[in-house]
């Protein structure tokens, strides 16, 4: 139905501020901007994940056993908390991610904030160590009040493969390892500048209709991300290291995560510099790797808190970061099977 008050000033949400208050409408368009980008981000991350296990799965079915199916590459996503963001975050993977809801696992201190989510299929598990146990990623969504009860309840009983994934802001990403005791941690830390175009956010009432929209996609994307907004070279870079330990964790040789990591990228920006050991690790680690042997595990706490090679790598090769954002442009805008 079509709204009648759309054209009208005087029902708009700024029509009843003051002059002081129509100040800070960019906060309301910051807050917007700050969902949208979370949920965008952190389905972009996952489904570089599913993407890069499906090529594991189909590789390892046609070196190991060619008649056979190749392995199932989905994965198991479990969310801890059904506050706001918790809750656009289930959407946006239900309608997004081509996940199906037997597959995604969610937690709640209250069972009826997950409701209609239940009603679609997914599960709700009160004990969040079973929930742990079963879920490939994790995405903490929790309040920084409940955090540190949160973790006393999970600490050591993460699986290592299990990347977590924190929306908690007011807790830093080191303090967070220790908390959990465990290093496979990813947390984008968002900062804010003042520009003009912070209104741009503001077209984001609807989540998952918005992330559809070719210029909020654009907005977002972490290389080169407008509307106030910004994200350091050092989550993509934890990103990267995180498809690297799926690798290792799959128990991949060295040349084989490479080339199927290259493979990834490629499929989105064919032109790209393809990575290779020194763009991961340190010269004289790569030139002692072999072939064969799996790349060393690495702490995403380390990878977001220090100086990396990739790091170092990504800041000179435009090429590359022609290619990430591509990808994802690309993982974004396709629609989810």
């Amino acid at each position: 139905m079509e709204d009648a008050t759309a054209d009208l000033d005087s029902f708009s949400f700024e029509a009843g501020l003051s002059e002081d208050e129509k100040k800070l409408i960019y906060l309301r368009a910051r807050s917007a901007g700050l969902t949208f980008c979370g949920c965008a981000h952190a389905l972009f991350l996952l489904k570089l994940v599913r993407s890069l296990r499906c090529i594991i799965g189909r590789y390892n079915a046609k070196r190991d056993s060619p008649e056979e199916e190749e392995e199932d590459g989905d994965l198991c996503v479990g969310i801890l908390g059904m506050g706001h963001l918790g809750k656009q975050l289930v959407r946006t993977l239900l309608e997004k991610s081509g996940i199906t809801p037997s597959h995604i696992k969610i937690s709640s201190r209250r069972r009826e904030a997950a409701v209609e989510f239940i009603q679609m299929g997914v599960e709700h598990i009160s004990d969040k160590r079973s929930l742990v146990a079963c879920a490939d990623i994790l995405f903490l969504c929790c309040l920084p009040s409940h955090l540190p009860k949160v973790c006393a309840e999970l600490h050591s009983h993460l699986p290592k493969r299990c990347l977590v994934y924190s929306f908690t802001s007011a807790v830093p990403v080191t303090r967070l390892a220790q908390l959990l005791g465990h290093d496979f941690i990813l947390k984008p830390q968002y900062d804010f500048v003042a520009c003009d175009t912070t209104d741009v956010w503001l077209s984001c009432a609807h989540l998952t209709t918005a992330l559809i929209d070719p210029m909020l996609i654009k907005a977002s994307c972490p290389l080169t991300m407008s509307g106030g907004i910004t994200l350091g070279l050092n989550w993509v870079c934890a990103v990267m290291y995180s498809l690297l330990n799926v690798c290792t964790s799959a128990g991949l040789g060295s040349s084989d995560a490479l080339s199927l990591i290259n493979s990834l990228l490629k499929e989105k920006w064919p032109h790209a510099a393809g990575l290779n050991a020194r763009s991961f690790i340190s010269a004289s680690c790569a030139s002692s790797l072999r072939t064969e042997e799996p790349f060393p595990w690495i702490s995403l706490t380390d990878a977001q808190t220090r100086e990396t090679p990739l790091l170092c790598f990504l800041s000179s090769s435009k090429s590359m970061q022609q290619c990430i954002s591509a990808a994802y442009t690309s993982l974004l805008e396709t629609p989810a099977k």
